[in-house]
């Protein structure tokens, strides 16, 4: 490839990092409006959303202008698809973040309601996972790619314990019902976080072994398909 290439490389570097920061700032101050019951936060993370689906559009188009311009091979051109599909992760992250942020405006209402403590639990290791998953990415560093695929079963066990104690507290108190509905629906989307997480980490897999782990449960060993091409 030539020169012009890696530069144009460096600067879709640049702009996915850049996109990053910006989505990662974008759940810790949706988990603490949360926690917090901050509706000024809350409503802050609801505005920054059209700057994060702007970055997102720019990337997608200059990724289809390097195809187009340079037709990449091989391992730049999985390099140019990974960018593609993290940018896609990040902007539906972003957009998992507003959902929890207005989740929590919704609570703000309801100062009487417990959030149970699982749920600090279940926001930091779904940040951690985001955090993981771009340091992968930015290192190509698959062992780390992989130990964030081993966290989603942590936050979905934190999942189904919160869903759990808001259904006691549900049916213990009826006044609890709208407000356990609105951190039953936050919580969901911070579940959702850690998904996408999870796809970052296997595209970093994908683009540093050219291996599609993405069905595979992790620490599982390469099995053959059985799926044949239509002829």
């Amino acid at each position: 490839m030539t020169k012009h290439f890696y530069r144009d490389m460096e600067l879709l570097h640049r702009e996915i990092l850049a996109l990053s920061a910006l989505v990662e700032e974008m759940i810790d101050d949706a988990a603490r409006s949360l926690l917090e019951r901050d509706a000024d936060l809350a409503r802050q993370v609801i505005r920054t959303d059209q700057q994060v689906d702007d970055r997102e559009v720019y990337i997608e188009d200059y990724c289809l202008k390097m195809l187009a311009l340079h037709q990449p091979v091989a391992v730049d051109l999985r390099r140019i698809a990974t960018v593609m599909k993290v940018d896609n992760d990040l902007e539906r992250i972003a957009d998992l973040a507003v959902n929890v942020a207005e989740r929590a405006e919704s609570l703000t209402q309801f100062p009487a309601f417990p959030i149970p403590a699982e749920v600090n639990q279940i926001v930091a290791r779904s940040t951690e996972m985001v955090r993981g998953a771009m340091d992968a990415f930015v290192n190509l560093d698959t062992e780390q790619a992989r130990r964030v695929r081993e966290g989603d079963d942590v936050v979905d066990r934190l999942n189904a314990e919160i869903i759990d104690e808001l259904t006691d507290l549900m049916h213990g108190n009826s006044q609890m019902i709208t407000p356990a509905m609105h951190c039953f629906s936050a919580v969901r989307h911070i579940e959702r976080i850690a998904d996408h997480a999870t796809n970052i980490a296997e595209d970093v897999i994908y683009l540093v072994e050219g291996d599609i782990v993405r069905h595979r449960s992790p620490g599982s060993s390469q099995s053959v398909s059985s799926f044949r091409p239509a002829e």
